[in-house]
């Protein structure tokens, strides 16, 4: 699978980078009870932290906010899906399990406060390439409407667009008979290349402790454009 960071991120932030998971061998299943109590957990003392610190407030919120308009989005039109995730926790709307492979996304997202999404790559044909949509990239989504992402960073493969820090598409969404994935971490450009492979590296070991299989990383940034996994 070859991926690549096309040059108009770069051009708009120089230190724009990508985080790369390649599943393969995986089993997906219903998450384990131990993973649905800490997600319940973390949702509840997210939610009493957010009491007192806002959500637009914490550090990574902010700063994929300030990213959003310099690439000339308006953050509060189009959340990306981190922010997303946090307002409703921080109206004790709790996320529900939905399997091993979302859950965990889901979980990572929170965490490591960064959209993260995460891909069925049997569903994916061709060269992977990360760009700056327009007005004419968008795909029918998992929020139930069909998505413009003009301004907006998108994932394309040979059939067209299919996922995003604002929303991923119905066409790559995983399932419980999904047996390889591919994980796109939209990390701040704030982090350096040594701590986005060691936040990769940790988010893999869970998530194939879990869910079996094995990995391999890579970081995507205006030094290092492409990447074969």
């Amino acid at each position: 699978m070859n991926i690549s960071l096309d040059a108009s991120l770069i051009e708009k932030h120089s230190q724009f980078k990508i985080g790369i998971i390649h599943y393969t061998k995986i089993t997906v299943s219903h998450s384990p009870q131990m993973i649905k109590g800490r997600m319940q957990l973390y949702q509840e003392n997210l939610f009493l932290e957010m009491q007192e610190q806002p959500v637009t407030e914490r550090a990574g919120i902010q700063e994929w906010r300030t990213l959003w308009k310099t690439l000339g989005a308006d953050p509060n039109r189009y959340r990306h899906s981190a922010e997303s995730l946090m307002r409703r926790i921080a109206k004790q709307n709790y996320l529900t399990p939905v399997h091993a492979a979302v859950d965990l996304n889901n979980f990572f997202s929170l965490q490591y406060e960064m959209p993260i999404g995460i891909y069925d790559s049997a569903k994916l044909e061709g060269d992977i390439v990360i760009a700056l949509g327009d007005e004419e990239t968008g795909y029918e989504g998992l929020n139930g409407r069909y998505n413009i992402l003009k301004n907006i960073p998108y994932s394309r493969d040979k059939l067209g667009a299919f996922g995003s820090p604002f929303v991923d598409s119905l066409r790559t969404a995983t399932s419980e008979e999904t047996t390889q994935a591919l994980h796109i971490f939209y990390l701040p450009p704030s982090m350096d290349e040594a701590k986005a492979r060691q936040l990769l590296t940790s988010s893999g070991n869970m998530f194939t402790q879990v869910n079996g299989g094995d990995y391999i990383i890579d970081v995507l940034s205006a030094e290092s454009q492409h990447t074969s996994l």
